[in-house]
Formats: C-alpha cells, structure tokens, sequence
C-alpha cells in the first residue's frame, strides 16, 4: 500500500483500512482548511488503486469490515471508474459492512440520482461531507465554493440513493458576527434532509491558512468557549431532524454534546446549559486545540 502526503480521514474511520484515491483536495480554497494547501490534486489510477487493495488482502486478509477512500472529494471520481473500485473492494474483503468517501455537496451535487444509485449498489454506503455551515454569508466568507440550495439538494440526493449523510458543522466559523445566523441557518438546511450524522466540530484557526490571518490581523473574531456554547445551543434548539444522531467526536469541542433526534434533544440543551454553567476555566483557551 502506498501514501502520498499527510493522509486524514474522520474519528469514526479510525478502524477502517485506508486506501488512497485521490490526493488533495480538487476545491482547496475553503479559508479556514490547511489540509491540502501544499498539495496538487489528482485522481489516482484504477489500476494503482486495485494493486493497493491487493496488497492490503494479502497483508490482512479478508478480514476488513470497513474502508475509507481518502483524499478530499474523492467522490468528485467518474462514477463507472468508482463503481469499478467498488466492486473490486467487495470482492477482495467479502465482509465488508461499509465503504465511505469525502464527497462536498458541490461534488455530489453533479452526480446523478441514477449514478448514486450505481454507487449504492456497488456498496457505497456513507459519505463524509463537510458542509460546515448553511448559512450562505458565511459560506462564501470561507470560500466553501457552495450554498444553502447545493447542500440541500446534494443531501435529499443521497438519502433518496439510501446512501448515509455524515454531515459536519463547523462552530465558531462564523465568528462573533455572524455566530447566531450560522447556527439558525444551519440548523434549517439540516432539517430539510436529516442527515444520518450531525457531527460537531469547533473552530481552531491554524497558521498558514487565510481565517488565521484574518485572526491575527483582527478582521475575526474566535468565539470564547460560552459562545461557542451558545452557538451549539442554537443549533441543537433549531434542528427538526428525524433520526438524526447529533455527535461531538472530535477532540477540538468544548463539551460532549450527543444524541439523537428529536428525542434526546432536551437531554442534549439541558447538557449545554450545564456547560454553560461552568467557569471558564473548565474549558481549553480557544486559540489552541487539545493536540
């Protein structure tokens, strides 16, 4: 098995075999992402990819139940190339119960409901998309490169194709300006589709990206953990999804905040206000990560 660059892929993917399909990112504007920044995009080959799969059946056998396809969108791949890795996967690890992808809703959005479907059944089951936010100011401040209306309909797309929606919210990207539009704004676009998983990620502004700029230079303003707080509260306050599971997996939050829609929401705000209860020096500064 072969990597290029720095590899990432989503806490709950930590058990899955990675197999590299594409390097980078093929958008990589978004402000506030340093991921792929010193990376050219490309699709790697059916061929290479296949030998990569080989080479991990002969090293674990067939005992891989999951597998994730990194880089960044590598669902943006043409469908019958994708289909053809599929298929292979499946083939070579018959006890696989998930196959998953990044896929933006810029990029899922031009598949169509047939080419999803081919996917589906070629045993697609999850993708990981990050939509951060449904509110449309802040979605073009961070140069996500969609809207509110993509989003949607990438969403109602996938969940029509019975594909699962693993959606994240980006708290804080917003800034102070813009934090209870953001959160609102997504909390509507979510409710349209309910997605699978809401996942909660918050905000740390890294060096060499344009929004940690924009912090140093004090055109953004990073969210305190109570406003932060607040924000989720919003959110969560807002969300009319059915069976939804809202989860907080990564180290980056301030508080776990977990359950699912609608019925655990007044569990999920009534942990919030207990969070919101605390001083502030229960919780890590907000320019720093727990890393």
């Amino acid at each position: 098995m072969r990597y290029e660059g720095t590899v990432y892929r989503p806490p709950s993917e930590a058990h899955s075999l990675l197999i590299q399909a594409s390097i980078g990112c093929p958008h990589n504007k978004c402000t506030f992402c340093n991921m792929y920044k010193k990376t050219k995009f490309r699709l790697r080959s059916v061929e290479e990819i296949k030998e990569d799969l080989a080479a991990a059946r002969g090293y674990y056998g067939e005992y891989i139940e999951s597998l994730f396809f990194p880089d960044g969108n590598t669902i943006v791949m043409k469908t019958e190339r994708l289909v053809e890795i599929l298929n292979y996967a499946r083939q070579l690890f018959p006890r696989l119960q998930r196959i998953t992808v990044y896929g933006s809703a810029r990029f899922v959005d031009r598949k169509s409901d047939e080419e999803l479907r081919q996917l589906k059944a070629a045993g697609l089951s999850r993708i990981h998309t990050g939509m951060e936010s449904g509110d449309d100011v802040t979605l073009e401040r961070i140069k996500k490169g969609t809207n509110a209306e993509q989003i949607i309909s990438a969403g109602l797309k996938l969940k029509k194709a019975g594909i699962d929606v693993s959606e994240y919210y980006l708290t804080g990207v917003g800034g102070l300006e813009r934090s209870k539009e953001h959160a609102i704004n997504s909390a509507r676009v979510l409710s349209v589709f309910s997605p699978d998983f809401i996942r909660i990620r918050t905000l740390v502004p890294y060096p060499g990206t344009p929004l940690y700029e924009e912090y140093g230079q004090g055109n953004f303003t990073l969210l305190t953990p109570h406003q932060a707080l607040q924000e989720l509260r919003w959110l969560v306050e807002n969300l009319e999804c059915d069976r939804s599971m809202v989860l907080s997996d990564h180290v980056a939050n301030y508080w776990n905040v977990q359950g699912k829609l609608p019925e655990d929401k007044h569990k999920m705000l009534a942990s919030i206000d207990h969070a919101l209860s605390l001083d502030r020096s229960h919780f890590r500064p907000p320019h720093l990560s727990r890393l």
